[in-house]
């Protein structure tokens, strides 16, 4: 079939089409005109939830970015305040008890911290002396540098420790650093975390200009403890120094990623700002947050990028009216397409069915044709099988007459001819049976009932006992357990099974076969057979269940190839499955597994199962 044009097509074989009709002409213009209309209403509809949707995100990424940076103040606040409890807690501290105290912040483990500093206060007369109580004390090559422009009244930083490479500058006094003083002071008078305005860090003095960027940092008193006599005594004061960028990289980089920018500032005094590298989004209006933290108020300022809406499948309307277009060309060419074709559609199908009906009814007949005929084939080899006995046992009844007289009549060279004759006649016996059996096996009357597994084995092996060339084989039978099944046929099955492992042993060796069981599940045994024979090649071991089949290395041995087939028949209808390994000693294993009865076998003796010989 092919197009020629959207109001006709013509198929091969066929006439024209006929054209579209007027009135289909106008459902089609009704179809396209819904459609065209209702991608635009849905578009528009949809630009405008885009729009509240991303004011909303908006707002949603502010609020997460202000919860953030207050629950990391919280933390850094009640951090200082329980290592100035632990300070405060010494009757009197030294040097490597402050190392022990804030050993936390040595590890990094908080983002943004540029180190921790004990604060005391000295006057300009007990300088020499608080200097050489606190070497005494393990702060050793101390030095107490008052500030140029300070008065009588210092605040000196005795002890400190610092996660990085700077270190933090001790000695120096930090009573001309106004921020520093004023939250000191301040946080002396409210007794608890006072954050400073922002400013640069003594320690970040060292660094080149370009490198320098605004801090702040957290002041908390420490009040004596111990011994009780100083307990609410100001000792001095624990200032935890912040980098304003790492903490609020810290503290939002997670929250804002690449979705907003973010700047925190004080009074006006820019702090930090985290500043992705996406383009804001002029469509989005910028947030203006007020963050209150012990001592001061922040002001957040969140800037929406255009990651915010790209990220959350914003762009709805695009796709929409991309979407609604496509629907509206494919629903009008379908609308064409039923106009002009529907009833040379349902003719086509009519046709396919009837040809698909009589195809089906062909196999059906094919597929019982050749049921009859593998019934047939299976009945033929039975008949024959059935036919041939009977003269055949007339010829081996009267060769093993001519046997027994064969020594007093007979010359050598004729009494090796008649037993060429009886030996060709064992073997097509054994032809014929295994053929019968075949033949049989799928359709024989299955009487099932328990059978002791245990007990069928060893009567099998003590009739398999002799073993080819005069040996004698050994057979060792395991614990085996009971199951459902028909006691003539699981005995051919093992008979089989146990006879070729002892006929497929090589001449010079004394056939050793070993018969156990395992339960296999709840309700299943699986029965392993293995022997020390020739073995089967592995590329071989599924090709062996077939019918008139032998395994490479067998042409030596006497066999019809019809054995292992018959036992895969007499499993599979006791719907039990089979198959066959490497056995350890070089031979063969054959395993089988079958339903079980519930009955578990009775042990052997002394633990080894028992033999027969």
């Amino acid at each position: 079939m092919r197009w020629d044009g959207l109001f006709g097509r013509r198929a091969a074989g066929e006439e024209w089409a006929r054209p579209v009709s007027r009135r289909s002409l106008l459902v089609l213009l009704l179809v396209a005109a819904l459609g065209v209309s209702g991608t635009l209403l849905a578009a528009t509809a949809l630009r405008r939830g885009e729009h509240r949707f991303g004011e909303r995100a908006a707002d949603q990424q502010a609020a997460s970015a202000a919860q953030a940076i207050s629950d990391g103040v919280r933390r850094y606040s009640d951090y200082l305040t329980g290592l100035a409890a632990a300070v405060g807690a010494q009757q009197q501290l030294e040097a490597a008890e402050f190392e022990a105290i804030t050993a936390p912040v040595g590890r990094r483990m908080l983002a943004g911290v540029a180190g921790v500093a004990y604060v005391v206060p000295v006057t300009t007369a007990e300088i020499p002396r608080v200097q050489q109580y606190w070497r005494d004390r393990g702060a050793h090559g101390l030095t107490l540098r008052s500030a140029p422009a300070s008065d009588t009244h210092h605040l000196f930083i005795i002890l400190g420790r610092s996660p990085e490479t700077i270190p933090t500058p001790l000695g120096v006094d930090l009573s001309t650093v106004s921020a520093a003083r004023a939250a000191m002071r301040t946080s002396e008078a409210a007794r608890e975390v006072v954050i400073s305005a922002a400013y640069q860090l003594r320690k970040d003095l060292v660094l080149p200009p370009a490198d320098r960027r605004a801090g702040f940092v957290l002041a908390v008193p420490v009040h004596a403890t111990a011994p009780s006599a100083d307990a609410g005594h100001l000792r001095g004061w624990l200032l935890l120094g912040m980098r304003g960028g790492e903490f609020l990289a810290g503290a939002v980089g997670h929250v804002a990623g690449r979705a907003a920018s973010v700047g925190l500032s004080d009074d006006g005094q820019p702090i930090a700002r985290w500043r992705p590298d996406v383009p804001a989004d002029p469509r989005l209006a910028v947030r203006t947050l007020p963050i209150v933290v012990p001592g001061r108020t922040w002001q957040l300022t969140v800037r929406p990028t255009v990651q915010l809406i790209d990220r959350r499948g914003a762009r709805a309307s695009l796709v929409a009216l991309a979407v609604g277009a496509v629907f509206t060309l494919l629903l009008t060419a379908l609308t064409a397409s039923i106009a002009t074709s529907r009833d040379r559609a349902r003719r086509r199908v009519e046709v396919a069915t009837a040809a698909l009906h009589a195809d089906i009814r062909h196999r059906e007949a094919v597929e019982q044709q050749l049921r009859r005929r593998e019934a047939e084939l299976v009945g033929f080899a039975g008949v024959i099988a059935h036919d041939l006995r009977n003269p055949l046992a007339r010829i081996a009844g009267y060769t093993d007459f001519l046997r027994e007289e064969a020594t007093r009549y007979l010359e050598s060279e004729h009494r090796d001819y008649l037993e060429r004759v009886y030996t060709c006649g064992q073997q097509m016996t054994v032809l014929i049976d295994d053929l019968l059996d075949y033949a049989t096996a799928d359709n024989r009357p299955l009487r099932a009932r328990p059978v002791d597994l245990h007990a069928l084995v060893e009567q099998v092996a003590r009739d398999r006992g002799e073993a080819p060339h005069g040996r004698t084989a050994l057979v060792t039978v395991g614990p085996l357990p009971s199951v459902d099944g028909d006691p003539t046929l699981l005995h051919q099955l093992f008979d089989n099974l146990i006879g070729n492992a002892i006929k497929y042993t090589a001449p010079d060796r004394t056939p050793k076969v070993r018969v156990s069981g395992r339960p296999e599940g709840d309700d299943r045994w699986r029965i392993e057979v293995s022997d020390n024979g020739i073995g089967i090649p592995e590329r071989q071991r599924e090709a062996v269940f077939d019918a008139f089949t032998r395994a490479d290395g067998s042409e030596g041995f006497p066999g019809t190839g019809l054995g292992l087939a018959i036992v895969h028949r007499i499993v599979e209808r006791h719907h039990g499955t089979i198959g066959v390994d490497a056995a350890a000693e070089g031979g063969s294993c054959f395993w089988i597994v079958l339903p079980a009865t519930g009955v578990r076998p009775a042990p052997a003796v002394a633990g080894h199962g028992s033999a027969v010989t």
